[in-house]
């Protein structure tokens, strides 16, 4: 029987991107979603920047997320649980679609009420190594009425573009190729929590 972690890799071979519910546990979800709460009353989240290096800045017109880095030499118990869950992943997708990919780098993501990120690639000049996105929505609950939504624009052989709207359900995985697939943050009516990240070609 195929596993989830084949199944993703094989979505990602035949469409580029994936959607998993109940990827996590309940009981790893709610800790992870804990563990942000925590780290967001000490004060460890910053306002997301767009570009790199020196082209790095804060443009709230763009995105009003806010984030926090998580160093892979020091995660958490619940932390290294989900980084494992990646880990399989990128195997999986490795021997299916022949990627490469060596690393994954991730970050807790905050929309607070009112705040959205506008249509963007996850792939560009400065991050080419970004070869796969890897969202996982840690939602205590979520409703049409809360908005929020992740809108993929999926190119279609005609030229066109396919629209999906993907609700950040709590436990719900989205996988997809970072190079292939433009995507925006709708403006959201509550708090939304995720853990972001991607898997990369480089160490």
């Amino acid at each position: 029987m195929e596993s989830v972690y084949e199944r993703i890799a094989s979505e990602i071979y035949d469409k580029s991107y994936a959607i998993v519910d109940d990827f996590i546990s309940e009981d790893l979800r709610a800790s992870l979603l804990q563990e942000q709460t925590e780290l967001l009353e000490a004060g460890k989240f910053r306002l997301a920047a767009v570009g790199k290096g020196e082209k790095k800045q804060i443009r709230t017109e763009i995105r009003n997320d806010q984030v926090l880095w998580l160093n892979p030499d020091e995660l958490s118990r619940y932390e290294s649980i989900y980084w494992g869950e990646v880990e399989k992943v990128r195997l999986a997708i490795n021997q299916r679609c022949y990627m490469g990919l060596k690393s994954f780098e991730g970050h807790f993501a905050r929309y607070p009420k009112g705040s959205f990120y506008v249509r963007h690639m996850d792939q560009f000049q400065q991050v080419i190594y970004r070869q796969v996105t890897v969202i996982i929505y840690l939602n205590d609950s979520w409703s049409e009425e809360d908005a929020g939504m992740l809108r993929m624009y999926l190119p279609q052989a005609n030229g066109s573009e396919e629209i999906l709207d993907i609700s950040p359900i709590g436990g719900r995985l989205v996988v997809f190729l970072s190079g292939e697939i433009p995507h925006e943050v709708l403006p959201t009516n509550k708090e939304r929590i995720s853990i972001t990240g991607w898997l990369k070609d480089i160490d």
